[in-house]
């Protein structure tokens, strides 16, 4: 299936690694020029040159550096019509332990830079009539988990303004979903776990799938979800998680 995706300029942010780089590559490889950005500069580089990929360095805890980095982008490569977030998320712990810091760094990563990334893009997506703007959220947006406070409750309030944003910007051709990773096979999930194999037991009497998911498996989704052929899917939540979900 021809996605619509040639030459369409793409950024994915958080994809040194895991989904974030398994939806980098999914797009370049339908013809798309992508930008992929992450804090750490070597890992990026190395991530973008297996992609063949241009390599940005942000922080996605850097709300102020978020327009810049849609300027540089537009500049290198033209205007973002594809916008991708992806970060591994913020720390576990119990509910009532997490430091204000540890919050204002948690919104201002899943929160505060995203919109600040849409904010700076939408006037050229709306120029051109077409937008595609992916967030991969987790689970925990629909399902709370135990010990992700800081992920459950901004993930949660994600969802509520891509409904809102999709509403709103459905007439410029401009879509807003939302990805829900169950669990993938990722560094994320070996920190959590304390190891992948590990993860991948508990998966085999949990997930009613049986096994962890893939970084491909779920970057095939957020691909078909950033197409031309997705152009009558905005406003939505997919989950990717083997059926492990059990709300309606």
């Amino acid at each position: 299936m021809d996605l619509g995706l040639e030459g369409r300029v793409a950024l994915v942010t958080g994809a040194s690694s895991g989904i974030g780089f398994g939806i980098a590559q999914a797009l370049a490889a339908e013809g798309a020029s992508v930008a992929v950005s992450s804090p750490t500069p070597e890992r990026i580089e190395a991530a973008a040159e297996k992609i063949g990929a241009r390599a940005y360095v942000h922080d996605s805890k850097d709300v102020d550096a978020a327009p810049g980095l849609i300027d540089s982008i537009a500049r290198d490569l033209g205007p973002p019509e594809i916008l991708v977030f992806s970060t591994g998320g913020p720390p576990g712990g119990e509910p009532l332990e997490f430091t204000r810091e540890q919050w204002e760094d948690a919104y201002r990563e899943l929160v505060l830079t995203p919109m600040a990334l849409i904010e700076r893009a939408v006037p050229g997506m709306r120029e051109r009539g077409f937008g595609r703007v992916l967030n991969v959220s987790s689970s925990s947006a629909r399902e709370p988990i135990l010990g992700l406070m800081l992920s459950t409750t901004h993930r949660s309030g994600m969802l509520g303004a891509f409904k809102l944003l999709a509403r709103r910007l459905a007439s410029d051709g401009i879509t807003f979903n939302t990805l829900l990773p169950g669990r993938i096979a990722t560094n994320r999930l070996s920190h959590l776990y304390g190891s992948l194999e590990q993860a991948e037991q508990v998966a085999k009497s949990e997930v009613p799938l049986g096994r962890l998911g893939t970084a491909e498996e779920i970057a095939a989704a957020g691909a078909f979800l950033c197409s031309a052929r997705a152009s009558y899917i905005t406003g939505q939540a997919l989950a990717v998680d083997g059926g492990l979900m059990q709300a309606v």
